[in-house]
């Protein structure tokens, strides 16, 4: 095997393959480019369901542009703040590798570009390639602060499936008739959860089923016997989205910009921040096939949006008159509940080829994740259940962000007293995690800014596990800076004894956000080559802004290339 192909197959890897290791075996590439993008952060105004209303977006572009790069390419991305709240920008997925300062979280690797500020984010694209996406990753920004970033092979490579006839990017996202940070303020102040949003879009269109909305319905273009793929993004913040395409069979090719094992499916799956590549072949009659696009609400009595987002996938022949009548609906779109159809096509995911799971475990965190209650007077900031104020937390531990400068900045500049590294490795009492009657005495967390310490090259296993307290939920758990193998996922309580049994060790997928079952838990393992402070948290915004979250601090290395980079000249710096 030659130099490329061993690069080729380490790639497949992902989440099993160190990445210094993987870059020892990286040639110099002529062909890499260095790419600029100027990010215009600006209100505009957009007519929606109706009404006419202004919202934040990229170059008055919603969603955002869409990057295209190719694998080994630069970028530079200056993102010029013309908005009147703060931003950062977070491109969901890069690795980062040592240069956690172009990451983007908001208080934990840079303070916000304030307005009429701007930052330039400069990083390498570095043995990835798939879909991914870029979006704020300040306050509830990201409602319609996002767009797709497309990474293709490097120039002269193939993807590992015959080349389709065209990509297009499909978009998912949420959108309230009101400002989406006033939801946020609404929320925070009263205690209560935030509105669910009043229409769940695709490409930045409600579809033909919304008031007003059918004249802009997004329409995806196809060529009778063609194979297109589409590039699947949920970019909503608080809901798991279905999605099927009527009259068709999807085959997913990737996720989270790892390919994947194919397998035909009608139903996709996605929650918040994550990707699903499908190839789709044109060869139902001519006409117009409606991609449909439904929440999966895991949890019981909790409100959640009910509407249909729509695009059509067109034939040419039916743009043109022929078979041009009523798109046909999407009859395996499941219902909003169907966590059956939810799991099974979660576990379908898997590795292309066989991979080396790393090992042994050398740190290993057991950690709630869920909600809780902050007991506070009666009155009208005390609207959650019950006269409390909605919580949530990982271990007990509701995350708090610091406000003077951002965590990588006080790990990187050794500055005292802006957190703690002493996060709990487990919860602080046992109990029975997923029962429907927690005792009250366990539903208050404690607030607080705790790390976990990290050694450089310990291979770490996290569980996660899902808690009953208030309403078990399917949480979307996203780790900043890292891809991961998925080795297992279950329902009830995780009991190692038992269920280390059901650990893939063969081809398990490697993801950069892991659906943990309503009810149940998750376990992820991979190797801490990435130096730096990487934010792990729930990617629904309402749970990540009650404190489901924590971060990893991963120590330096000894080598030379095993340390965080020093911080870029420009990085934005906290208000007094």
């Amino acid at each position: 095997m030659d130099a490329t192909a061993a690069t080729r197959r380490l790639m497949r890897l992902g989440c099993c393959i160190s990445g210094v290791l993987v870059l020892s075996f990286l040639l110099p590439s002529a062909l890499a480019e260095e790419r600029f993008y100027e990010f215009v952060v600006q209100e505009t105004v957009v007519k929606r369901l109706c009404e006419t209303s202004k919202i934040i977006t990229v170059n008055g572009q919603f969603p955002g542009p869409t990057i295209e790069v190719h694998d080994g390419d630069t970028l530079a991305i200056k993102a010029v703040n013309r908005a009147q709240y703060n931003v950062t920008l977070h491109w969901h997925g890069l690795r980062q590798l040592r240069n956690g300062w172009a990451d983007g979280p908001e208080f934990v690797t840079q303070c916000p570009i304030r307005p009429g500020s701007s930052y330039t984010y400069r990083f390498t694209i570095q043995e990835q390639e798939g879909t991914l996406w870029w979006h704020a990753h300040s306050s509830w920004l990201r409602a319609t602060v996002h767009g797709a970033l497309v990474i293709l092979p490097k120039r002269g490579r193939p993807y590992p499936f015959p080349k389709p006839a065209k990509e297009f990017p499909v978009v998912l996202a949420e959108w309230w008739r009101r400002d989406p940070i006033a939801v946020l303020r609404q929320s925070m102040v009263t205690g209560a959860g935030p509105n669910v949003s009043d229409a769940i879009l695709i490409n930045g269109q409600p579809g033909d089923f919304l008031q007003c909305s059918s004249q802009e319905t997004s329409i995806i273009p196809v060529v009778a016997g063609e194979t297109n793929l589409l590039r699947i993004i949920n970019a909503a913040m608080n809901s798991e989205l279905f999605v099927s395409l009527a009259g068709h069979k999807m085959t997913v090719v990737a996720a989270d910009a790892m390919y994947t094992k194919p397998f035909e499916t009608t139903v996709v799956l996605l929650g918040p921040g994550q990707t699903t590549d499908v190839l789709v072949t044109a060869h139902a009659a001519p006409g117009r096939y409606y991609l449909g696009a439904r929440v999966y609400a895991s949890a019981r009595g909790v409100p959640v949006d009910n509407t249909t987002a729509t695009a059509i996938f067109q034939y040419k022949k039916a743009a043109a008159g022929a078979g041009a009548g009523a798109p046909m609906f999407p009859a395996m779109l499941p219902a909003n509940n169907d966590t059956k159809t939810a799991t099974a096509f979660s576990n379908s995911i898997r590795s292309p080829r066989p991979v080396k799971v790393p090992g042994p475990v050398t740190q290993e965190v057991f950690t709630t994740v869920g909600f809780g209650q902050f007991s506070c007077r009666p009155g009208p900031f005390c609207q959650g259940p019950n006269n409390t104020r909605l919580g949530a937390s990982m271990n007990n531990v509701s995350f708090q962000l610091p406000s003077a400068v951002s965590l990588l900045q006080a790990h990187y500049g050794r500055i005292p007293g802006v957190f703690t590294d002493d996060f709990p490795a487990r919860p602080p009492v046992a109990f029975d995690y997923t029962s429907q009657s927690v005792p009250r005495a366990l539903w208050q967390p404690v607030k607080g800014t705790r790390l976990y310490r990290v050694r450089y090259a310990a291979v770490v296993q996290m569980v996660f596990q899902d808690t009953g307290i208030f309403a078990a939920e399917e949480h979307p758990m996203h780790i900043h800076g890292y891809h991961f193998c998925v080795l297992a996922t279950g329902f009830g309580n995780y009991d190692p004894r038992r269920d280390a049994g059901r650990f893939n060790m063969v081809d398990p997928p490697s993801r950069n956000t892991i659906g943990v079952p309503v009810g149940g838990w998750a376990v992820v393992r991979f190797v801490a080559d990435n130096p730096g402070v990487w934010l792990v948290h729930c990617h629904i915004d309402a749970h990540l802004s009650g404190g489901l979250a924590m971060a990893l601090l991963v120590e330096d290395g000894k080598g030379e290339l095993q340390a965080t980079v020093p911080p870029p000249l420009d990085l934005p710096i906290c208000g007094l």
